[in-house]
């Protein structure tokens, strides 16, 4: 069977309160062998290691999402910084600026998203980036930051192809979610397209961001494959050879 590894997603959450079991059941069914679980604020994060701990397989991200920069407070880079050193998150995240919905003032998340970036040069630790209406600030904030930067992941891609090099030329990996798949993404398949086979991942961000053909329904893990298959069908590439490859950078940058 091909294995993937959806690198991004939030199964911990009340969404799948009532059924968990059952939607793991199917991620493990459709091939789904690793998955990244993670945090957007220090709550969810300390969620999001305590289901790490007891399920085989998945992996915790911790960290600060731009949404909650608001509630950020000094002593959650100590615990971050615990966390990290401890073993029990690989990388933190998920972190960075939106300026789609701006639940957080903007100034506000540009500082919370520079403090947790120095954390990670301190500690040696990879980012996990949630960027949206926000490339052209988060690239200047990188490009200013260029000998303090980690890598990481540039989370749910949704730039373009240039905007993708950008992110290449700094040592980030790219990570398509369901958008990948829907009918009007000429520029994100065009991304696709271009980012070499060593950087890239498929995520679902589950329980958001349905892809094609479940898209309007609740997110899960095992639909990582149609990201997968509609990555392949881009790059007129194998499935299997996607999915493998695909899985050993999620493997590479999260440290398994």
């Amino acid at each position: 069977m091909t294995e993937w590894f959806d690198s991004h997603c939030h199964v911990d959450e009340v969404q799948f309160d009532e059924d968990r079991e059952a939607v793991l059941a199917r991620m493990r069914e459709h091939g789904v062998t690793r998955y990244a679980v993670i945090g957007s604020d220090m709550e969810t994060s300390r969620r999001a290691i305590a289901f790490c701990e007891s399920h085989e397989g998945a992996a915790a991200v911790g960290g600060i999402h731009p949404h909650e920069a608001k509630g950020f407070r000094e002593g959650d880079l100590q615990e971050i910084r615990d966390w990290y050193r401890a073993g029990k998150i690989r990388a933190i995240g998920e972190i960075g600026l939106d300026f789609y919905y701006d639940h957080s003032p903007r100034d506000v998340q540009r500082e919370v998203c520079i403090r947790q970036m120095e954390l990670a040069w301190e500690i040696g630790a990879p980012v996990a980036y949630h960027i949206r209406d926000a490339h052209g600030e988060m690239l200047e904030i990188m490009k200013g930051m260029k000998a303090k930067l980690t890598g990481g992941i540039i989370h749910c891609f949704s730039g373009s192809a240039e905007t993708a090099k950008e992110y290449l030329k700094l040592g980030y990996y790219i990570s398509f979610a369901g958008p990948l798949t829907f009918k009007k993404a000429p520029r994100l398949q065009e991304a696709a397209m271009l980012v070499p086979k060593d950087r890239l991942l498929v995520e679902t961000d589950s329980p958001y961001m349905a892809p094609e053909p479940v898209r309007g329904r609740r997110n899960e893990p095992a639909n990582v494959r149609y990201v997968g298959l509609k990555l392949a069908e881009i790059r007129r590439e194998n499935p299997e050879e996607v999915a493998a490859y695909t899985t050993e950078n999620a493997k590479r940058v999260y440290g398994i």
